[in-house]
């Protein structure tokens, strides 16, 4: 199906991962695609990658800089911008709280907060200059709606990021323009290499046994959720977080038939 024939979409952490997912998808579907990444050769290298029209684009998005330069690079190669996904994060440092430096802190919430919030804003500022809509997807998180004590810095930013959905939404509600989070589960990206923790995304996948699904998502399952969010099929849809997480959102932890980790498969 060609839902986004004419869509221009910009995709930001475009170079891996969910973003890179999010970035194949759409542009299967028919879009034109800016891909936004830090790293650029990697931004590069999706953009060669798909079916469609794209422009990769090397872009800090905790900056105005960079978020500037990925609009600009959109309105240059395609003339305006329909969706924004804003996906871009950083996982960063699993110390206990006592622990934690306030730069690592600061560096979590630069990237995942305030670059969503940039975001969100240049969103807004040109869907005013085009006078007409469009649709915002953010990457939120579990850990936008649980809590744990070894992810401190990331899990503060990601509840920030639901808040600035639900603003976003409400603001762009009469202006025709829709902005709604996924909340992915345990799902294998580069987020935990770049952390220096390729130990836990090895164990992820017994860690997935735990779910009520009894496994571990992939990143085009959550890309096929940001597509759903994107289309008309969810045109009545805001200010939504749609959880993708094989279940977890719902388990219950304190007795054992309410779905705990405790259980293994075979039970």
């Amino acid at each position: 199906m060609l839902r986004f024939a004419g869509k221009v979409a910009v995709v930001t952490g475009g170079g891996s991962g969910i973003g890179a997912a999010s970035a194949r998808r759409l542009s299967d579907e028919g879009a034109d695609i800016v891909v936004a990444d830090v790293d650029g050769e990697a931004a590069a290298a999706v953009a060669r990658s798909l079916p469609g029209p794209a422009v990769p684009v090397a872009a800090d998005v905790s900056t105005v800089e960079g978020v500037d330069a990925y609009v600009r690079a959109a309105v240059d190669r395609f003339g305006r911008i329909d969706l924004h996904h804003l996906n871009a994060g950083v996982l960063g440092t699993m110390a206990p709280l006592p622990d934690v430096e306030p730069a690592d802190f600061d560096h979590v919430i630069a990237v995942n907060l305030r670059g969503v919030f940039l975001g969100l804003r240049a969103a807004f500022r040109r869907y005013r200059e085009q006078d007409g809509g469009g649709a915002v997807v953010v990457t939120a998180s579990i850990s936008s709606l649980r809590g744990a004590d070894d992810q401190l810095p990331y899990q503060t930013s990601k509840h920030g990021v639901l808040g600035l959905v639900h603003g976003a939404a409400m603001y762009g509600g009469p202006r025709g323009i829709r902005v709604n989070a996924v909340a992915p589960g345990l799902i294998p990206t580069g987020i935990f290499a770049a952390s220096g923790l390729a130990d836990r995304a090895a164990r992820l996948a017994g860690r997935g046994r735990t779910l009520p699904m009894r496994r571990i998502g992939a990143v085009e399952e959550i890309a096929g959720v940001v597509a759903f969010l994107f289309s008309e099929d969810a045109s009545y849809v805001t200010g939504e977080v749609v959880s993708a997480d094989g279940g977890a959102f719902m388990v219950n932890t304190v007795v054992r038939s309410g779905g705990a980790g405790a259980w293994t498969p075979e039970d």
